[in-house]
């Protein structure tokens, strides 16, 4: 496989004062006045005093939240971080010249763009760039992300020999196909994923070893918002849920209503359980490469799980996904020398969040479609939670986000941990000034 060439630079996450490109988040600038509004004020009210661990060394503040303390910081996150709405990213893509894919098996690639928007945004975590039909092609299934549609199969799998093929194939199992028409096996497509999170490590440092700070990289900004006290950033890996890959798999492309593939489900029993294994296997051993080779945790994500009844959630879906979290648990981060917390997150969620829980993940993400402090309630008080600012909401005027922050974190605040994010994923359009601010805010206010 031919690889991206490009020097790899290993850089501080520490933040340093930002350039005019990425917002006058400088100190002493009308945005840190603004920290101290009224809303700001609420905002610190929120985020409750601060719970210190007891031990050699603190958790970053994302493991802490996900272990159900309150650290001294509300951590902060965003799904689909990596890439998208970062301008630098997008000239790494256009100077790469390759296919979604080919670039998520490209080690120095790929670790460039997980590192990106801790370098912009300073967040809590790194989020492995990846993507989840990676596993999906190391498998041997032909899918591409065509742009503009998303994944395309070069045949749907919709009978039970289709699905007996895929048996014979697990995680890393098959071959595959590069832009460049050459065949690969899928050990090289592992081999690259080793790779990448290793470089992603280097900088992002372990409790054993501090990052190393080096030069910034020319022409991208460096804010300011505070280091990880700790000193090092987790990296959290993620994987498709098992419904989610059986939609596209079935489907062969995206989908409305996944009609076809719930279909499968009430038509032929047998068979959908096969394909449902099938996918959690490949899934979940796709989760626990990622924390074996040194992510912290990991987020299951369920696309289209909102599409289904709670009867067929429950008795169709949920115990695949109960299956993926737990192979994924198997495995030991030697970052943390411990299994990961596992989050799980579906979008449309809010009938299937105490069954989410039961399939076994230690936090359930919250889409924005369900008010935080009720979803907190469906599931009993009991877990962490992540969510849950609306995406619209980062056009609006900064006092609207703000005290869209500000009710956020009061929600969180009933859980016993809370990790702020979106209630999904970074729009494309997103002004990453806008982001930065976020973090920067929630981080000053909760202290």
């Amino acid at each position: 496989m031919s690889r991206i060439q490009f020097p790899y630079r290993r850089e501080s996450t520490r933040r340093q004062h930002s350039s005019p490109d990425n917002g006058d988040f400088v100190t002493g600038s009308s945005h840190n006045d603004s920290m101290t509004s009224e809303p700001a004020a609420r905002a610190a009210e929120a985020a409750g005093p601060a719970q210190t661990t007891t031990g050699p060394a603190p958790s970053p503040a994302l493991l802490e939240a996900l272990a159900g303390r309150r650290p001294a910081r509300t951590p902060v996150r965003f799904m689909r971080q990596a890439g998208r709405s970062l301008p630098e990213y997008r000239a790494l893509r256009a100077r790469a010249g390759v296919p979604m894919l080919d670039a998520c098996l490209d080690p120095a690639l790929a670790a460039e763009v997980t590192l990106q928007p801790v370098r912009r945004h300073g967040v809590d975590a790194a989020v492995f760039f990846s993507d989840i039909m990676v596993p999906l092609r190391l498998a041997g299934v032909d899918v591409e992300i065509k742009p503009q549609v998303g994944p395309v199969l070069s045949a749907p799998i919709r009978t039970r020999d289709d699905v007996e093929r895929l048996l014979g194939c697990g995680f890393g199992q098959g071959t595959w196909v590069s832009h460049d028409g050459a065949a690969h096996q899928g050990a090289e497509g592992v081999a690259a994923l080793r790779e990448a999170i290793a470089l992603i490590l280097t900088e992002l440092g372990t409790p054993a070893q501090a990052p190393q700070p080096g030069a910034p990289q020319q022409g991208v900004p460096q804010p300011q918002a505070q280091a990880q006290p700790t000193g090092w950033t987790p990296l959290i890996g993620f994987g498709g849920a098992p419904f989610t890959l059986a939609a596209y798999l079935v489907e062969g492309k995206p989908s409305r209503d996944h009609l076809a593939a719930r279909s499968l489900m009430h038509a032929d029993p047998p068979t959908w359980d096969l394909l449902m294994r099938w996918c959690a296997q490949v899934t979940g051993d796709f989760i626990a490469l990622q924390i074996s080779c040194g992510a912290s945790a990991a987020q299951l994500f369920d696309s289209w799980a909102g599409s289904l009844s709670p009867t067929d959630y429950r008795e169709r879906v949920a115990p695949y996904s109960a299956l993926a979290i737990a192979r994924a648990r198997e495995a030991i981060s030697p970052t943390t020398g411990k299994a990961a917390p596992l989050i799980h997150f579906a979008t449309g969620s809010a009938r299937l969040l105490p069954q989410m829980l039961a399939a076994g993940a230690q936090a359930v993400g919250v889409d924005d479609r369900t008010e935080l402090d009720w979803a907190i309630d469906q599931l009993g008080g009991s877990c962490p939670v992540q969510g849950n600012l609306n995406p619209a909401l980062l056009t609006a005027p900064w006092p609207v986000i703000e005290q869209a922050i500000v009710e956020c974190l009061r929600a969180g605040r009933q859980a016993p941990g809370h990790v702020f994010n979106l209630g999904h994923g970074v729009p494309p359009t997103t002004d990453p000034a806008v982001l930065t601010r976020i973090v920067e805010f929630i981080h000053k206010e909760s202290l």
